[in-house]
């Protein structure tokens, strides 16, 4: 064992953080025997009349093994990405100065992560957001699906360890469980008329995991992107060798965020008349107006589910606006998390490829 665990959270995270203190519950009894104490953690944030921040513990964590669930994105308290990403500076902070042994900072969602690429003079919010969680003195950073694999490269292991777990499984899982349900369904209806779709070039390689694990062909999208406007599309194209009528789509991403390439590739695969456009995506971002944009596709019957998991909180507004949004819980697999590492058990199971024929075996 690494030492006593305490779990705490910036605000925007603590519904999060409640969950997985209770998702935690499965391995109650042991962590009763080992700490008897309660494991949630105490963080208060306070702010001066000019508006600077200040983070205090509550708890005592003087050896302790602890976790902060952090994040930048929306959340039901309305704080702004740039707030939430200053209280996580603080925490870790005070979580350092209080005599923390080991403090592991987790992101369900990074918010900087698409800022990893130097391109001309400009900064790198993805190596600017590392660099000060480690020189404040993080000793891991854990993330579940980080938008480019090379993301991961940005910290030396030397000075902290950094796990992105994939999180796909949890929707890889959810399909098993509500849709295909046995072995025979996979093998006549998955097999012969499902078909997993990339929304571009770059995630043609999660497309083929999904058709990997169900035994499925797949549809590569290629869209041209206006680079005088931020976040918009010119052209989309489709490539495929399986005809898409008649066939149920599953569009695959790691996110969506305004939305304008997800809906400019919903209505051109449309065209073809498949029998359903569905989404799966991790992170469901949604920045304005990607509520209106995808909004007005499940008005017009265009989408049937959008499968999200909660690495970003999905608010009321989320849930009343697109109604077509399934809710994957991660909170169960971040409490796996803690306690493989709190019990330095090896994350391997967490990583392996997900094979939907042996799922259901089981």
């Amino acid at each position: 064992m690494r030492g006593r665990l305490k779990i705490f959270s910036t605000r925007s995270l603590a519904t999060y953080r409640r969950e997985v203190s209770a998702a935690l519950s499965a391995y109650h009894r042991r962590l009763q025997e080992l700490f008897p104490e309660e494991i949630d953690g105490e963080l208060s944030v306070f702010r001066f009349a000019d508006g600077e921040m200040e983070a205090e513990i509550g708890t005592s964590v003087r050896g302790c093994d602890v976790f902060l669930f952090a994040g930048g994105a929306r959340n039901a308290e309305g704080i702004t990405s740039e707030e939430n990403k200053l209280e996580t500076y603080h925490a870790v902070d005070a979580l350092r100065r209080a005599q923390a042994q080991r403090i592991t900072v987790f992101e369900p969602y990074c918010s900087p992560g698409r800022s990893d690429r130097l391109t001309r003079r400009n900064s790198v919010g993805l190596w600017l957001h590392f660099k000060i969680l480690i020189s404040l003195g993080i000793d891991h950073y854990i993330t579940f699906q980080l938008h480019s694999e090379k993301s991961k490269t940005f910290i030396d292991p030397a000075l902290c360890v950094v796990d992105d777990i994939p999180a796909q499984a949890l929707l890889q899982k959810y399909l098993c469980d509500k849709l295909v349900v046995n072995r025979q369904y996979l093998h006549t209806e998955v097999h012969n008329n499902w078909l997993f779709c990339s929304v571009d070039a770059g995630g043609e390689a999660l497309a083929k995991r999904f058709a990997a694990s169900f035994g499925t062909k797949i549809v590569i999208s290629h869209k041209q992107r206006d680079y005088s406007t931020a976040n918009s599309v010119e052209s989309i194209s489709i490539l495929t060798s399986d005809p898409i009528e008649g066939k149920v789509l599953w569009i695959i991403d790691d996110m969506i965020d305004t939305g304008d390439s997800m809906c400019k590739l919903v209505r051109e695969l449309a065209k073809s008349s498949p029998a359903a456009i569905n989404i799966a995506i991790v992170h469901a971002v949604f920045s304005p107006p990607a509520l209106q944009r995808i909004g007005e596709l499940c008005d017009e019957h265009l989408i049937g589910t959008i499968l999200v998991t909660d690495t970003i909180p999905c608010t009321q507004e989320v849930l009343l606006k697109l109604p077509c949004v399934r809710v994957v819980s991660s909170t169960a697999m971040a409490a796996e998390i803690i306690h493989r590492l709190n019990s330095e058990l090896p994350l391997s199971p967490l990583l392996a490829h997900f094979n939907a024929d042996d799922y259901l075996k089981e």
